[in-house]
């Protein structure tokens, strides 16, 4: 109970990143935005290796956790810069088909067994993907194909994680993670750098920073409470305070066929899990 706690505790603080991003890019690029928002998960590095000391900063694998911060700066950048266009329910509706491709990845690179139900999960869950952007539609803006690139990237870093965790803790991935993407997207941020005009754009800067600190370390106090694959659901949540602060925020609501290609994207999302909750529990680690 206390790991869910925290995971739920975690997503409503990244969804209030994500609403603060979106509304920032009014005004602010893009890259000085993400740049902001990997800050802040250093700042979450630092107070990590404070409480558990430089051993945290040891991998076993570096040039793979370099590999897993790059996509991280690139899965990050894509998402604010595909928020900026798209409502906030539909973008993070978009992203729950990453769960979708790690398993697809999971048989294809790692050679995982993938029985017919999670195939069959996996085909549903892109179903309900396609709903919710219904291509040639003109739905939605054409930077939700963004939001799936940024989801695939999402995707690979998973893979990574997996291949990683033989070696590394979670902290550990984390830390190079916010590291290295943090290093990485210094390099364009100096060329779009502007000093904000308001003291409400400095305070949201500051606040997003600061909640993404917080929102990466109660992720990792849940990881180290609970198992994965009881927590891991609690990521869904995201939709529903997405669509509570895009209501409040930008008088934004999703349709109805967004809310049915949701639903199944959870439904099926939720079923993996639980399969793969199963897996781990025949084999003795849950």
């Amino acid at each position: 109970m206390r790991g869910i706690a925290l995971m739920a505790t975690g997503m409503f603080m990244f969804s209030a990143v994500d609403t603060m991003a979106k509304f920032l890019t009014d005004t602010i690029h893009p890259f000085q935005i993400v740049w902001c928002r990997q800050l802040g998960l250093l700042i979450g590095v630092f107070i990590l290796v404070g409480l558990r000391g430089r051993s945290v900063l040891v991998s076993a694998n570096p040039k793979l956790q370099i590999g897993r911060g790059a996509l991280a700066a690139v899965s990050a950048t894509l998402f604010i810069i595909g928020v900026k266009f798209v409502p906030l329910a539909d973008a993070v509706a978009i992203t729950f088909v990453a769960p979708f491709m790690v398993t697809v990845l999971g048989a294809l690179v790692l050679r995982e067994p993938v029985g017919i139900r999670r195939w069959t999960a996996v085909i549903i869950g892109f179903v309900g993907t396609l709903i919710v952007i219904r291509p040639g539609l003109g739905v939605l803006h054409p930077a939700a194909g963004l939001l799936v690139i940024a989801a695939s990237a999402f995707a690979l870093r998973q893979i990574l994680s997996r291949i990683l965790a033989g070696g590394d803790g979670a902290a550990t991935t984390v830390a190079y993670t916010a590291i290295v993407s943090c290093a990485l997207l210094t390099v364009p941020m100096l060329f779009v750098w502007e000093t904000p005009d308001t003291g409400i754009e400095i305070a949201l800067l500051v606040a997003m920073a600061v909640l993404a600190a917080f929102g990466e370390t109660l992720v990792i106090m849940a990881l180290d409470a609970a198992q994965a694959v009881v927590v891991a659901p609690l990521q869904y949540s995201l939709l529903i305070w997405g669509t509570i602060y895009g209501y409040l925020v930008f008088g934004q609501l999703p349709d109805a066929w967004t809310w049915l290609g949701a639903l199944i994207i959870v439904a099926t999302g939720i079923y993996t899990l639980n399969r793969e909750r199963l897996a781990l529990r025949r084999a003795g680690k849950v």
